[in-house]
């Protein structure tokens, strides 16, 4: 059988990969890899960086990639068949990279490399990929013995099961639910949204609107219906996804968040560390979790104030002018979008007309061409799905990067937006030069027949935060693996690069470029701009405090040994501490909770907020020199986003500002100085 999982071209074959190549395919690449592990840990292979990189990390490297192409598929086009093959293959894989971050053997040849007296000659990049190899050997329990070793390699393996039937849950959960509601339930919805409900119906030869969990469904209905009663549908049953309160309770993710979290403190406590959030911080800009907390209790105390008002505004609206006299949770959007309108006279839907994502994406690609010198275009490529797009960047005639864009909400496909990596930029051992490949993911609404796609502003605004994930995998000049792109950057400095590309969403030299009538072709108008600014902090007081509360409990949930035995009373506590509506009873948003139970971001969640910090004060260097003003963009680019984990994120940032980032430009930016 000719595997594509075993292909050695320079991209996945992805339209060719089937569920029945993968166990064959893992099955002969973890044998490659554990006699390459055999090789690098032997007397046959010396203590020098060069060696291990060309014994080991060839091996490993092609490993990653053909297991990522199958995780990624596993994200975008899931299907019973994949995810039986998926799970099949998922503890062996585990086990293998436990055993790799943990070996003994191999720990102590990375540690004889940092001794020797050649180490102080080694490249700056490579002197940071080795000290954080160290660290990450220590973090993954190589300095472990007997029973705790083995316990802390079986902790590994439950944990990625649990996080996959986490995200199986959530997306079930999603995809599972539909609502078919009547011409008259549908009252003030957005045509293009009715017509899209009108049309899933019709394909399942259904009656009425078929209104689903997908975010490009649920969130018209939010803000524009006018029937309470279907927003208060559509609400319960998105908060209460795989929960006991659910309509599928074999989906219920109770049990998996109270193991996990035990796994983590336990996992911790092998480490010698008081809890998992502990742990957590050695690979991260902020030294402690007390520090975090005292952080966001900061944040929280000089925006609440804000979101008070917010809300005193929205309840005296919607009492007076919406009949609204008890405002609950699912009438926040509808009461929003209606204050909003009478406030700035304009709405969201409104602005939408003017996006539309070919327009978008060519804006979007003339300001990244015009401030770091590169050219995009357009590629043939195997891709997953008929809707994505495959893309090069070139500089000088030389290939700089290449990536996937995947736009559109579809049944199999996870929720929310990412960036990952197909592969790193790396100088490999061979001489070959290798360049980074990214995957570009978000969830917006699809072009109908005849209409291309609207987006919102929000929806503009995540395209661009991914892209700026995108530029610091795809800009990266730096040729070692582990410090490649977005390779090593702290976690709570990751997010950089992408906040720092939003804020070209609120600039009228941009916003010019991004926007044409999808009936007229008409730019946005300077007035209707004016207007969007105007709203710009339009309740940034109540939506900084949402973002400190998903913060602090993910903190304290990772902080406080034993949480796992009252996750729902510490969010209540968290609740009554941050936010300023209370929310129903009945709400399990943690259930649903993937950042921190399925993607990365435990005891991290903060690292939005920290890394925004220094985002809105990256940006004020543009607003003091120009937007697209060169020369700060080659800084920007040459201190930020080339040297990508090379240095501590700090180093880079003062190199880019010449100075430590403080909150002054953030408060300003949220209109809450």
């Amino acid at each position: 059988m000719n595997n594509p999982l075993l292909s050695t071209a320079a991209l996945p074959a992805f339209a060719s990969i089937k569920p029945e190549h993968i166990a064959p395919a893992i099955e002969q690449l973890l044998s490659e890899s554990r006699a390459a592990l055999a090789l690098a840990t032997s007397d046959a292979t010396t203590a020098d960086y060069d060696a291990l990189s060309a014994s080991l990390g060839v091996a490993t490297e092609r490993f990653g990639a053909s297991w990522g192409a199958v995780s990624h598929l596993n994200a975008v086009a899931n299907t019973p068949e994949l995810r039986e093959a998926y799970n099949a293959a998922l503890p062996a894989v585990t086990e293998f990279f436990t055993e790799l971050g943990a070996d003994e053997a191999l720990y102590a040849k990375y540690k004889a490399i940092a001794a020797a007296p050649g180490a102080a000659s080694l490249s700056a990049p490579r002197q940071q990929a080795l000290k954080l190899w160290l660290r990450d050997f220590v973090l993954s329990g190589a300095e472990l013995q007997g029973e705790a070793k083995a316990r802390f390699a079986a902790i590994q393996e439950r944990s990625a099961e649990l996080g996959q039937q986490f995200s199986e849950h959530v997306l079930d959960a999603t995809d599972g639910y539909a609502y078919y509601a009547s011409t008259e339930e549908m009252a003030g919805v957005p045509a293009d949204a009715i017509s899209a409900a009108l049309e899933a119906a019709k394909a399942e030869g259904k009656e009425g609107h078929k209104l689903t969990l997908h975010f490009p469904c649920y969130l018209p209905v939010m803000q524009y219906a006018s029937k309470r009663d279907l927003r208060a549908r559509l609400y319960r049953a998105y908060v209460t996804r795989a929960s006991e309160l659910g309509d599928k309770p074999e989906l219920d993710n109770s049990a998996i968040i109270e193991e996990l979290l035990r796994l983590r403190h336990e996992e911790a406590a092998l480490l010698g560390f008081a809890n998992f959030a502990e742990a957590a911080m050695v690979a991260k800009m902020a030294d402690s979790p007390t520090q975090v907390l005292d952080f966001l209790r900061d944040l929280s105390s000089r925006a609440r104030p804000f979101a008070e008002k917010d809300l005193a505004e929205l309840r005296e609206f919607a009492a007076k002018e919406l009949d609204l006299s008890d405002l609950q949770p699912w009438d926040t959007a509808y009461a929003s979008e209606k204050l909003k309108e009478a406030r700035y006279a304009f709405s969201d839907q409104e602005v939408r007309q003017y996006f539309t994502v070919p327009r978008v994406l060519a804006g979007l690609f003339d300001i990244i061409e015009r401030l770091f010198n590169v050219k995009i275009s357009e590629q043939p490529a195997e891709v997953w799905h008929e809707s994505v797009k495959f893309y090069q960047l070139v500089r000088d005639g030389a290939l700089v990067g290449q990536f996937y864009l995947d736009l559109y909400a579809r049944n199999g496909k996870r929720p929310g937006a990412w960036m990952d990596e197909v592969r790193s930029r790396w100088a490999r051992p061979d001489g070959a030069q290798q360049t980074p490949v990214a995957q570009l993911v978000c969830n917006f609404s699809s072009p109908t027949a005849d209409k291309p796609a609207l987006l919102s502003h929000d929806d503009v605004t995540t395209l661009f935060h991914e892209f700026g994930h995108g530029l610091h995998h795809l800009l990266t000049q730096v040729d070692e693996l582990g410090v490649s792109g977005i390779s090593g950057v702290e976690w709570d400095a990751v997010e950089l690069p992408s906040q720092f590309m939003e804020n070209f969403c609120w600039e009228w030299e941009v916003i010019q470029k991004l926007t044409s009538h999808v009936d007229t072709d008409e730019a946005l108008p300077r007035e209707l701009f004016d207007k969007m600014t105007a709203a710009k902090n339009f309740q940034s007081g109540l939506q900084t405090l949402r973002q400190i509360e998903f913060s602090v409990f993910d903190m304290r949930l990772h902080a406080e040994t034993g949480s796992e035995a009252a996750v729902q009373a510490l969010l209540d506590q968290v609740r009554a501490e941050v936010a300023v509506m209370a929310a129903p009873a009945f709400n399990r948003s943690q259930h649903s909770f993937s950042h921190i139970f399925a993607g990365g971001y435990s005891a991290g969640y903060y690292s939005y907020k920290w890394a925004e910090l220094l985002s809105a004060d990256a940006w004020s260097a543009f607003e003091v020199e120009g937007v697209f003003n060169a020369a700060c963009g080659q800084r920007y680019l040459q201190n930020v986003l080339e040297v990508g984990g090379s240095r501590p994120a700090m180093e880079s940032f003062k190199a880019f500002r010449g100075r430590e980032p403080n909150i002054d430009a953030l408060l300003r930016h949220q209109g809450m100085a």
